[in-house]
């Protein structure tokens, strides 16, 4: 499978993944951080991380794959929602709860 494959397979196959430097519990930079608990705030249940420093063939083919040069890159039902500032202000405004809430198998 090529890394655009697995993007796309992992972006199909979970309704919320963020692509960040790190993992949730051992961030690597600021932003991925501040976008792991703008999504807890927002009540995220359901999050599904891929490390882009552990998966280099991820890493070098995201940001063709999503035109998005920077990481993190958050991905909501199989949409590239953004990176750090988008989601905290779709936290900001209650939009990100709003999208999380929807993208949960429970969600309206």
């Amino acid at each position: 499978m090529s890394a655009t494959e697995a993007i796309e397979n992992t972006v199909r196959s979970h309704p919320v993944v963020l692509f960040m430097k790190g993992t949730p519990q051992f961030p690597m930079c600021g932003f991925s951080s501040r976008a792991v608990e703008a999504l807890r705030t927002a009540g995220c249940q359901s999050l599904h991380t891929v490390n882009v420093l552990a998966e280099p063939q991820i890493r070098a083919s995201l940001p063709r794959y999503s035109n998005w040069p920077t990481f993190p890159q958050l991905f909501i039902q199989g949409e590239l929602i953004g990176g750090c500032d988008i989601t905290l202000e779709l936290l900001e405004s209650g939009e990100l709860a709003r999208l999380v809430a929807e993208s949960s198998p429970s969600g309206s």
